[in-house]
């Protein structure tokens, strides 16, 4: 855990969030800036910075995991959904611990 991090804080209960999957490796609760009528963050209780950080294959596939939960809890596993993860700021990750977006709810533009 880091101290400074937002998500962190999340994970630790310091700051409240609206949860929507959580279990022993991730949790995973509602962006507060979404970008479709569902926008759900999946992030691994382990602090790392981004994708590129993970060494652990078992922290990939708890991720996926947790994608498959928030996408079953949401409705979304029928209807459709899309994942993105930004690393660096260059690429919009705005918390630099890693999360991957689960959006859906909504037909998404292609382009």
């Amino acid at each position: 855990m880091e101290d400074d991090c937002i998500f962190c804080k999340i994970i630790k209960g310091e700051i409240p969030s609206t949860k929507v999957y959580e279990d022993d490796n991730v949790v995973a609760f509602k962006d507060l800036q979404p970008i479709a009528p569902i926008h759900d963050l999946v992030i691994p209780k382990k602090h790392v910075q981004d994708i590129t950080g993970v060494d652990d294959p078992e922290m990939l596939a708890n991720l996926l995991h947790g994608v498959k939960e928030v996408a079953k809890a949401e409705g979304m596993d029928e209807k459709g959904f899309r994942l993105i993860t930004n690393v660096g700021e260059d690429a919009g990750q705005a918390v630099m611990h890693l999360h991957i977006h689960v959006v859906g709810g909504a037909k998404l533009p292609t382009r």
